[in-house]
């Protein structure tokens, strides 16, 4: 499988080097738009500055997409149109309407598209899942994940926030593990927020929170917090209560708030019901290296098996409906009503 990989930021490398590894993968060419340092091993393949001309110059089956939100949606489409499949980064793209063309597209065109919802593929989180759903509707969901980012780690935030809030390019992960629990639809989202810093542009903010409500009753909270300036006390809270019980993340080892590793670390799920509580100890988890490797080879075979993505590409478009509710909440200082997807 022909593979060109485009953004090579953290996340960018990451998955090259997953594909790297692959033994059914070719790397035929890196993508960035300015000169980065690569990982021992990519600096053998060929590098383009130009999305479209290594489109057309590397003719790749498959389209790694890890570049800044604002051009996943154009860099897909074009993708599919030139006949590859696609893996996309979270969020899909910056606003509803540009989702559903990359979608309509993959479905048109009979491509593969996944996106880059790494907690779909860590054993732990398949099984927090599993554990929430036992209990059955209707759930209030609790979780957060604010980052105390400094030095280079706020300037890569300070940069996704030139087209991207703290709430959708975090929460769609967390609202995706919310629509896999409840299976319900989103029915209104109210959000509100602050910008803590006159480093980003006037009309963003790095702190939101926001609450969701689902036609089962459900209830959903999710807060994020990027900058120096945010707390390190309660920045991850995993949290999933209904009448049945609760299922929660209790490992408190996380190590930083901005330590990619630990926002995915489970360690150990303590699920209450009234009869008592049991702790699952999940020792042996992969790491983000792993989990990007995971990700490119559920990629693989998805193309090489036929597996239907319908209702995968169908549900990230739902949790970034519901991160942008949240986000025009905010700005609007307004409840938003969410109807059916057209």
């Amino acid at each position: 499988m022909r593979v060109l990989v485009a953004g090579l930021g953290n996340m960018g490398r990451s998955h090259a080097l997953a594909y790297h590894k692959q033994p059914d993968a070719q790397l035929v060419g890196l993508v960035n738009r300015s000169e980065v340092d690569l990982p021992d091993g990519l600096e053998v393949y060929p590098r383009f500055t130009d999305f479209h001309a290594a489109l057309a110059e590397a003719r790749p089956d498959l389209v790694c997409i890890a570049t800044y939100s604002d051009s996943h949606a154009d860099y897909a489409t074009a993708a599919m149109e030139a006949g590859a499949h696609v893996f996309v980064e979270k969020p899909l793209a910056t606003n509803v309407a540009d989702a559903q063309r990359v979608v309509e597209t993959a479905q048109r065109a009979g491509r593969k598209l996944a996106v880059g919802y790494i907690l779909r593929h860590h054993p732990s989180w398949v099984r927090l899942i599993e554990e929430a759903r036992n209990l059955g509707a209707p759930y209030v969901f609790r979780l957060n994940l604010n980052q105390q980012s400094d030095g280079s780690a706020w300037e890569t935030h300070k940069a996704l926030m030139q087209t991207t809030s703290p709430i959708v390019d975090c929460g769609v992960h967390y609202v995706d593990v919310m629509c896999q629990i409840t299976d319900a639809k989103p029915v209104r989202v109210h959000g509100m927020g602050l910008r803590l810093s006159d480093e980003i542009a006037p009309d963003m903010y790095n702190y939101g929170q926001f609450q969701v409500i689902f036609e089962d009753g459900s209830v959903g909270w999710y807060e994020a917090g990027w900058g120096p300036m945010m707390s390190e006390t309660a920045f991850f809270v995993k949290d999933i209560v209904s009448p049945g019980g609760s299922v929660s993340i209790v490992d408190g080892n996380k190590g930083a708030s901005d330590d990619v590793d630990g926002h995915t670390r489970v360690g150990a799920i303590l699920v209450h019901r009234r009869e008592g509580d049991r702790l699952i100890e999940m020792p042996g988890e992969p790491g983000h290296q792993q989990l990007c490797d995971a990700e490119a080879a559920f990629m693989l075979r998805a193309i090489t098996e036929d597996i239907d993505l319908t209702r995968h590409m169908l549900d990230a478009v739902q949790s970034l409906r519901i991160c942008l509710a949240a986000d025009e909440s905010i700005r609007t200082g307004k409840a938003i009503e969410l109807g059916e997807l057209s």
